[in-house]
């Protein structure tokens, strides 16, 4: 199980929860999870949104979730 904290934006998607806890251990799981419990935050996750785990932000759908980690979800910022 891992615990996800929410950006403030995402959590009337999750029922008003600071932190959704799931099932998985990779982000490509991570992902899933977030979306079987909470459908609304499908259209938010698929438009893009950058992860963080214990500090550094992870692009790798494969990387392996260690226990305990420290994992925000954080709206994607663009830029030109």
């Amino acid at each position: 199980m891992v615990e996800v904290n929410l950006w403030s934006g995402l959590r009337r998607f999750a029922d008003g929860q600071t932190v959704v806890t799931v099932e998985a251990q990779t982000l490509r799981q991570m992902f899933a999870g977030l979306i079987a419990a909470h459908p609304g935050l499908e259209p938010v996750i698929k438009a893009g949104v950058s992860v963080s785990v214990n500090g550094v932000i992870e692009t790798n759908l494969s990387a392996p979730l260690p226990e305990g980690a420290e994992i925000y979800l954080i709206q994607r910022i663009k830029g030109g």
